[in-house]
């Protein structure tokens, strides 16, 4: 098949900033916003967060429904990627400005603006994944097309937190540090509302003219019951609950690693202003080291086997500065030896981690032919919508372990850098080092169990194309 041109690849991959600044701003300053800043609970906010996850269940999978069924002469997609800018910037601004009132009141502000925020990205996030398997049926370009939106997504969370870090959190407005100061919180809200509408807007653009058209065959408008029940044969596929199970564990990994975040880097290695941007340049490049491997290594190992070992490998590079630190073998705060060594670690294990995920997207795609064959349906939209359903519950999971890993650990509110207990910093390391390591376990497991790879897709596109007949044997395949 034709390789899909570069700039397809950048206008799609473009997309993703917006959910990667949702994704970024939700894991990284969420939790610490409301209790550091605000005052509330780790625990009651972690629940809140999950608790918005209840209303995603129905919202994601009829996105997904009704995105597959779309009929208008800019196709099937399109239409909800111009219709999601607004109130994704709207509802992401709203996140940042609770009101003045008692806990109670403040808890639930929350509540309906992550539902209402979740809901926009859904729009936009469900329609644009499910444009991949569209754009190729390519067995490994559809992980060369799919990492340019991780790595547009990694790339547009982490400019935004290092804006944060640089400049809308950064001292003087926090006397001790500044991811605990209140003012800046404002201002970083609106400008990742702006840059989050600008990014969906450039990248439904960006596609229009290849993909913005009717769908090249009739769609059958069906009874509701008769649509529940092709719902239920679609989700029902093996190998689309095994990448849901992976993605669970392993994305839930990713949860916990960015809602920790601010925790360990403020309190456990207490970094200072300049060594938090060395961070999240030190992230940026490792997704874009990532981008550019992980082609050849899907190549190699295969797509199922290459995400079992980095997903897993990704977790135990990532967790042995904890385990080192425990130790007594890893360097302490103030020691110049610190930041590269707890870079070179970190960010080589996030790398691997954000592989996985790569590999992970580029096996749902497949997926969508695997059902085609046995169901007679192309339904991309309701199968992504059931990975971001996965992946925002995993993130919710994510940020609820984490304040139950908190309040296990009795870490305790309003902490100052430097004053936080060493006992309440071993407890709570452990904890983070054990809970992680058996997740990514149970990742890796679900990732080698997926049913089948390069030989059979290709065996199963040809099988298709008979099927379809001449002229539309590359439906779906447009490049």
């Amino acid at each position: 098949m034709t390789p899909v041109p570069l700039r397809t690849k950048l206008a799609y991959g473009a997309g993703a900033i917006a959910y990667g600044i949702k994704d970024n701003g939700y894991s990284v300053f969420l939790l610490l916003f409301y209790n550091q800043v605000v005052g509330l609970p780790a625990e009651q906010v972690g629940f809140i967060i999950g608790l918005a996850l209840v209303f995603d269940a129905f919202i994601d999978p009829l996105i997904g429904h009704f995105s597959d069924r779309t009929n208008t002469r800019w196709g099937r997609r399109h239409p909800w990627l111009y219709a999601s800018a607004l109130p994704i910037a709207l509802s992401w601004l709203m996140l940042w400005h609770p009101p003045e009132g008692t806990p109670q009141t403040v808890l639930g502000y929350l509540l309906i603006v992550a539902i209402v925020t979740r809901a926009a990205i859904a729009t936009n996030e469900v329609p644009s994944l499910a444009m991949a398997p569209e754009i190729t049926r390519d067995y490994h370009e559809r992980t060369l097309v799919l990492r340019f939106r991780f790595l547009f997504g990694w790339a547009g969370g982490l400019a935004m937190l290092m804006a944060a870090y640089g400049f809308f959190l950064a001292p003087p407005r926090g006397a001790l540090s500044g991811p605990l100061a209140f003012e800046g919180y404002a201002a970083y809200g609106l400008a990742g509302a702006l840059v989050m509408a600008g990014s969906v807007l450039v990248s439904a653009i960006g596609t229009h003219k290849l993909l913005a058209h009717p769908p090249a065959s009739r769609i059958e408008k069906k009874p509701f019951s008769a649509t529940l029940g092709d719902v239920r044969e679609t989700l029902s596929n093996r190998a689309f609950l095994i990448l849901m199970l992976a993605g669970l564990f392993g994305y839930t990994n990713q949860g916990i690693g960015f809602a920790m975040s601010n925790y360990n880097l403020t309190y456990v290695w207490q970094f200072g202003a300049s060594e938090l941007l060395f961070y999240s340049l030190s992230l940026l490049g490792g997704a874009f080291a990532i981008f550019l491997a992980i082609g050849p290594i899907a190549a190699r190992l295969g797509k199922k086997n290459a995400a079992a070992g980095l997903v897993f490998c990704g977790t135990l590079l990532t967790g042995s500065p904890y385990v080192l630190r425990l130790a007594g073998l890893f360097p302490t705060p103030g020691d110049p030896a610190l930041l590269p060594t707890f870079l070179l670690l970190n960010t080589t294990g996030t790398a691997l981690g954000i592989g996985a995920m790569i590999l992970g997207a580029s096996m749902m795609s497949d997926v969508v032919e695997a059902s085609e064959e046995r169901t007679g349906r192309r339904e991309e939209g309701l199968f992504f919508a059931g990975a971001l359903f996965m992946q925002k519950c995993s993130g919710g999971v994510g940020i609820f372990v984490t304040g139950l890993i908190l309040a296990t650990a009795e870490f305790p509110r309003a902490a100052q850098p430097g004053r936080v207990p060493e006992a309440v910093l071993d407890s709570y390391t452990a904890l983070l080092v054990g809970v992680t390591t058996v997740i990514a376990a149970c990742a890796a497991f679900a990732f080698s169990r997926f049913p089948f790879g390069r030989a059979e897709h290709e065996a199963r596109l040809a099988k298709l194309a008979v099927a379809a007949g001449p002229g539309e044997a590359e439906g779906g395949g447009k490049a």
